[in-house]
């Protein structure tokens, strides 16, 4: 699984290709930004708490003292719950939105459903579990079973709350507690709290015109409806047959769905914005004589590769253990480097840099040429071709997808030139002035990821000490210690893209943050601390740090088309990576490492 050649990409002009991306971009952009779209409330609220798959079971409010609350049962949540068992820290509660664990790979069960990055590298916890997935890429199912395999192996189910959404969070300076409110009636105090409420939790939709009006049958791919389709997640929607259906958007989740739908609808017609790049798949059953070959550690060290080829580089002569469209603009490089005897090029970044955007221009142009070898109709094919840099958009995985738009029964409908849809009327959806009548609109517009944190994490009121709030505190921008703690704010922790470390492998950043969270409590803990604060101080510093090792990637970011990954476009948006700390995720994890193994808890102000 290790012999890993460079592809084969043609030479381009650059700079034309460079001009003909910022005119696709500029025919995206709209003023509204992340405005643009409508939050799941009031009329829409069924889209982000209704659960079509298990029914709310009625239980009783619960009251009184908890020593850890762990807001979300995703695979951030349940690694931090992990960790605090390790630490000895037994009296926590995880409290969930879903019927079970899973976040992410609980609600979004859509036919097709299919992790975009290497499971190996991906799924958590799994030298821990002892389990091995079973292909490269997992299947949504497999990723939802593992999350409860990790419940179940650590018995984590007794210590959850399922279907309960947080309504408020309220920092009590007299009691040292945060107190919890729930949708269930739920006054929780908490002496901690470790926010694990991810950034794929909340489906947004679009606004456009007329939505509420539509007399046939809405559904988002974050929540989807089976009664209606019929099938699975593995396809079969037998009963979209007679059925007119329409889907609105094209990244990673209309991908997937896409030739779902279109094998069962009598007709598809797909409305898109902008177009994603489309990598091979090429997906693998798990080799068992690969798996035999495995030492302990061979996680980590995959790992650490994937990592540096997305946001490092590769060592001379490492290996790519990854192979895929994640890494083949830095294997090409790396390959270029070897014949040419030309390392000498990491020593000067300008160059560096030159050289990585040569070949991210030839790559995304061996992308595009496979979509004209197969989309048979040429016009169809244009339509279909992305213009931008790769990783201004998610990249996409699919080998299903291009040759749907082969098929007699899928309309493709551009509307780039009118930035987006017109508008849906009780009958169906107008694009370029055209009515199309659908059955059915399914909605692939993803989730509140770069929008305003109040969206994000939808708790209202979130105030620290002294009724200060957090979406106050960060209004201008992330403030912290170490990207998991922030002045004003005892006892709670912080995980996901805020101002810490940032790595390929997404969940070894929770791994990373919930192992100084855990630290620091069970320290607190057996201290007898019941208080726990960064300092003004402190923070200041982190963000100076933070300054000081960052990466102007704001040229780039500006002229990639717009969508989530920039924040639609908006000047100051905010990134989805929140204000990493760029100085590297490897770096960052000895800074902690070391910053724990001193013991003297630097930084941070302690209260009995």
């Amino acid at each position: 699984m290790n012999d890993c050649s460079p592809t084969q990409t043609p030479e381009v002009d650059r700079e034309a290709l460079r001009l003909k991306y910022l005119a696709e971009r500029d025919k995206r952009l709209r003023p509204e930004g992340q405005q643009q779209y409508l939050q799941a409330e009031n009329e829409f609220a069924d889209f982000y708490e209704g659960d079509p798959h298990l029914p709310v079971e009625p239980r009783e409010a619960i009251s009184g003292e908890l020593e850890v609350a762990v807001l979300g049962g995703g695979f951030a949540g349940l690694i931090a719950a992990h960790r605090l068992q390790q630490a000895g820290i037994t009296d926590f509660r995880i409290i969930e939105l879903g019927g079970d664990f899973g976040g992410v790979w609980y609600w979004n069960r859509y036919p097709g459903i299919q992790i975009d990055s290497d499971a190996y590298c991906y799924l958590p916890l799994l030298e821990e579990t002892g389990y091995m997935p079973k292909e490269k890429f997992s299947h949504g199912d497999e990723c939802y079973e593992h999350a409860q395999r990790i419940g179940k192996h650590f018995g984590l189910y007794e210590n959850a709350l399922f279907h309960t959404l947080i309504r408020s969070l309220r920092w009590d300076g007299e009691i040292n507690r945060w107190r919890i409110s729930t949708n269930r009636g739920d006054e929780i105090a908490a002496r901690f709290v470790v926010m694990c409420q991810g950034p794929y939790n909340r489906p947004k939709l679009p606004g456009i015109p007329g939505i509420a009006d539509f007399d046939g049958h809405l559904m988002h791919t974050a929540r989807w409806d089976f009664e209606y389709t019929g099938g699975d997640l593995h396809g079969g929607l037998d009963k979209l047959a007679g059925k007119r259906v329409a889907v609105i958007g094209t990244g990673s989740s209309g991908v997937q769905v896409i030739p779902h739908v279109a094998r069962a609808a009598e007709h598809l017609t797909v409305f898109q914005r902008t177009p994603s790049y489309i990598f091979e798949r090429d997906n693998h059953p798990t080799d068992p004589e690969w798996v035999k070959s495995l030492e302990p550690g061979w996680r980590a060290e995959r790992q650490r590769n994937f990592h540096n080829a997305a946001f490092a580089f590769y060592n001379p002569g490492e290996p790519d253990l990854i192979c895929d469209g994640w890494t083949e603009v830095a294997r090409n490089l790396a390959a270029k480097l070897n014949a040419e005897n030309g390392w000498a090029a990491l020593a000067d970044p300008a160059k560096f840099m030159e050289l990585k955007e040569i070949e991210d221009y030839r790559s995304m142009e061996r992308l595009r040429n496979r979509i004209a070898e197969i989309v048979t109709d040429p016009e169809t094919a244009e339509i279909l071709k992305p213009y931008y840099r790769n990783m201004c958009k998610r990249p996409v995985f699919n080998d299903d997808y291009l040759p749907t738009f082969n098929r007699d029964n899928v309309t493709l409908v551009d509307v780039s030139a009118a930035k987006g849809v017109e508008r849906i009327t009780e009958k169906g959806v107008v694009a370029n002035g055209v009515e199309y009548e659908v059955d059915c609109i399914i909605l692939a517009s993803g989730f509140e990821i770069t929008t305003s944190l109040d969206r994000q994490y939808d708790i209202e009121p979130f105030t620290g000490r002294d009724g200060k709030s957090l979406y106050e505190h960060w209004g201008k921008g992330f403030r912290t210690l170490h990207g998991m703690s922030a002045h004003g704010f005892p006892n709670i922790y912080f995980t996901g893209f805020i101002q810490g470390g940032v790595t390929a492998a997404t969940t070894l950043m929770f791994e990373q943050q919930a192992d100084h969270i855990s630290y620091i409590i069970a320290q607190a803990t057996a201290r007898g601390v019941t208080v726990v604060e960064p300092t003004q101080e402190a923070e200041d510093e982190w963000i100076k740090t933070v300054r000081a090792n960052a990466f102007d990637n704001s040229t780039f970011t500006s002229e990639c088309t717009p969508g989530y990954y920039n924040s639609e476009g908006e000047p100051n948006g905010r990134s989805f990576l929140g204000d990493p700390f760029w100085g590297g995720f490897y770096v960052l994890e000895e800074l902690l490492q070391t910053w724990r193994d001193t013991g003297d808890l630097a930084g941070l102000s302690l209260r009995e």
